[in-house]
């Protein structure tokens, strides 16, 4: 089982029925193309498979946890994070703050001064999939194999 998942909100808020924006906010996705990174419990796969016709996620693995909080992690008025946050975290560097986030240990939303969520570009070159279908229906909404590529390419 994985340790942590990065989920991506594919859909935007038009025509997002309640209960689906509700469980969306809860897990500090606003607005289309923000990302966050997630600790694997049986709760949060629970609400990722209920609005999985909205977001699509993936286990997530250090190098790429690193990249994302290199280039799109901010603090408030958002400013990109520095050498000296981190070290207020307790972090050393940002391969450091990556591989906890990617086991699991550290948790977005309890580290301050950052922001709980990543706001990425739409991909560039475009979805190569339909983004009104699933995974398993030649599309790339839920859980997805192929998001991780689609992520550098949104970064």
């Amino acid at each position: 089982m994985a340790n942590a998942y990065l989920v991506v909100r594919i859909k935007g808020q038009a025509d997002c029925p309640y209960w689906a924006t509700h469980t969306m906010t809860l897990l500090k996705l606003d607005k289309k193309y923000r990302a966050t990174i997630l600790p694997a419990k049986e709760n949060t796969l629970g609400m990722l498979r209920k609005v999985q016709h909205y977001v699509s996620w993936v286990e997530l693995d250090a190098s790429l946890a690193k990249e994302l909080i290199d280039k799109k992690a901010r603090k408030g008025g958002y400013q990109k994070i520095t050498a000296e946050d981190l070290k207020e975290l307790g972090f050393a560097n940002s391969d450091e703050l990556g591989t906890a986030l990617a086991e699991g240990k550290a948790t977005l939303s309890k580290l301050k001064p950052l922001k709980p969520w990543f706001a990425l570009a739409p991909p560039r070159l475009g979805f190569k999939r339909s983004t009104k279908r699933l995974y398993g229906n030649k599309g790339i909404l839920g859980q997805n194999k192929e998001l991780d590529a689609i992520v550098r390419r949104m970064i």
